[in-house]
């Protein structure tokens, strides 16, 4: 108790702000609640904190002290998939927690990850969309259609830049989805009508894979189940305005073109 005392009011600042840190990182890379609430729970705990208090939601992140007159809000201003960012704070949490590193170095090292964790180069996602569109066509349309194959490939790539570069140019969500999925529903038509391509709903099928919210629909079952109820229902309307959006640009086209 002596320790506490005399050792937590010197670090207090710079604990709160290491987990706060921790915990918006993980948000907005898309990890799921119930693993930011225990990343941080964890991080504390190691610290000499043994009665923090840890609320989350999507959008922001409260971290307080029982007993004490210290508390602090962190705002979460995007949300995005990097798990490479989560998979880092996770491992700085060990070390922490092992004591190969104090926790100068583990605040010094989260904003490191923040700031300077590689991403994979543009061409090399657009590529892996052109990919997966091309194979999930293959699975999802359940045969074999290698004749439309790479342009389903191509499609995809040209689905994946739009949404790049409009979600890149505004602010308004689920624009991105909505202008990608127009994208690929007008390609996709043209293609067919120039008969670059043959099946029309096969191309559709795999084109919209990379638009397709599946990790944030996965977290918000996940987060139900942990107990996270807000959290997990408010993700789960997400990832269903992010389907509609994606519906409304396929729609538009069949609505127009046939």
């Amino acid at each position: 108790m002596t320790e506490e005392i005399t050792v937590l009011p010197l670090r207090i600042d710079l604990v709160i702000d290491a987990c706060l840190l921790a915990g918006r990182i993980m948000i907005e890379s898309g990890s799921e609640m119930y693993r930011v609430e225990d990343t941080i729970t964890h991080i504390a705990h190691n610290a000499g904190v043994e009665n923090s208090v840890v609320y989350t939601t999507p959008t922001g992140l409260f971290f307080g002290i029982k007993g004490e007159t210290v508390s602090e809000l962190r705002q979460v201003n995007q949300r995005t998939i990097n798990l490479e960012k989560v998979q880092r704070v996770n491992t700085l949490s060990r070390q922490f927690a092992e004591k190969k590193i104090d926790l100068e170095q583990l605040h010094d090292a989260l904003e490191k990850t923040d700031r300077d964790t590689p991403f994979f180069p543009f061409w090399l996602q657009v590529i892996s969309a052109m990919v997966v569109s091309a194979t999930l066509m293959i699975l999802f349309s359940g045969v074999y259609d290698w004749n439309d194959l790479v342009i389903t490939g191509i499609i995809g790539g040209a689905g994946y830049i739009a949404n790049y570069y409009v979600n890149k140019w505004t602010r308004v969500k689920f624009l991105s989805e909505f202008v990608a999925s127009l994208t690929v529903g007008l390609l996709a038509y043209a293609a067919t009508r120039i008969n670059l391509g043959q099946s029309m709903n096969n191309i559709l099928i795999g084109a919209i894979m990379p638009l397709v919210p599946g990790v944030p629909l996965t977290n918000s079952i996940r987060d139900m189940f942990a107990g996270h109820l807000l959290t997990g229902t408010v993700r789960a309307i997400e990832a269903v305005l992010t389907a509609c959006a994606i519906g409304t640009g396929i729609g538009l086209v069949f609505r127009f073109f046939f």
